[in-house]
């Protein structure tokens, strides 16, 4: 039996909802071995984000180091990464290492609302590190922050992922949990076609840590060897499947049901 691994490289979640937490309980889900690298430590529940504390670049080096020396990685994907100084070494290892299956969620913003990535670490991770990604999974906000282009239509997505993929990423996928209406659309970008996945929309404030949870499938099933493709329409079903049969935890925006897609019938 070949067990393979998958890295995150993120923040910590004390909420359970988002971050490091939600993708090793992602990865555990969906058969993959997870390890994890720490970029930050926040505060957070349901209500929002009380505290970010980053971890020292010699640490996050570190820890990489260590995962990659001894367990090995068959794909790995960023999460929060916080500030450029911790963008420039994570890609630094990543070419070190030489690891190929990127998988890049350009997280900037928290449910509540507090930054998560600081502004001048912009031009970083548009430099530095979506050049050597497989994948990168903005929501639609993060999309209209990386292409500095406004999006209101499929037709402006679709813009905006040609414009992100120019960056040097070789696959573009544009979230659609901000679409407006009764179905949500992903929008994915392999540089030469575009591919749709659809959603119902469901009503709930209980949506903390989707995008985490969303690229944290595609990186297990990337380790095991599926298509980006087909990592994707796995993503949309089981963030689908996260949502509608909801766990209702705490006051505010509560996570997702990690175990939903599996109880379904997947994997």
């Amino acid at each position: 039996m070949t067990i393979r691994k998958a890295l995150t490289i993120a923040g910590s979640d004390s909420g359970g909802g988002a971050g490091i937490q939600a993708d090793l309980k992602t990865f555990q889900e969906l058969g993959v071995f997870g390890t994890s690298v720490l970029t930050a430590v926040t505060a957070q529940n349901t209500l929002g984000v009380h505290g970010v504390y980053p971890m020292s670049v010699e640490a996050i080096e570190k820890q990489i180091d260590a995962v990659a020396s001894d367990i090995g990685v068959d794909s790995l994907k960023t999460g929060m990464l916080f500030s450029a100084d911790i963008i420039e070494a994570v890609a630094m290892k990543i070419k070190e290492h030489h690891f190929t299956n990127v998988i890049v969620d350009p997280v900037m913003i928290a449910k509540g609302g507090a930054p998560l990535l600081q502004e001048e670490a912009m031009e970083a991770l548009k430099t530095k590190l979506l050049p050597l990604a497989l994948v990168v999974t903005p929501n639609i906000p993060e999309a209209e922050v990386i292409s500095k282009r406004t999006i209101k239509s499929e037709e402006d997505k679709k813009e905006a992922a040609k414009v992100i993929a120019a960056l040097g990423v070789k696959n573009v996928l544009i979230k659609g949990g901000h679409d407006e209406g009764a179905v949500t659309y992903d929008l994915l970008y392999d540089g030469e076609e575009f591919h749709t996945f659809t959603g119902k929309r469901i009503d709930t404030k209980h949506t903390h840590g989707t995008g985490c949870t969303f690229s944290a499938v595609m990186t297990a099933a990337i380790a095991k060897g599926a298509s980006v493709r087909t990592a994707a329409e796995m993503a949309k079903q089981f963030i689908q499947a996260a949502i509608e049969d909801g766990i209702n935890i705490g006051s505010g925006h509560g996570p997702t049901n990690h175990w939903a897609y599996r109880q379904r019938g997947g994997c």
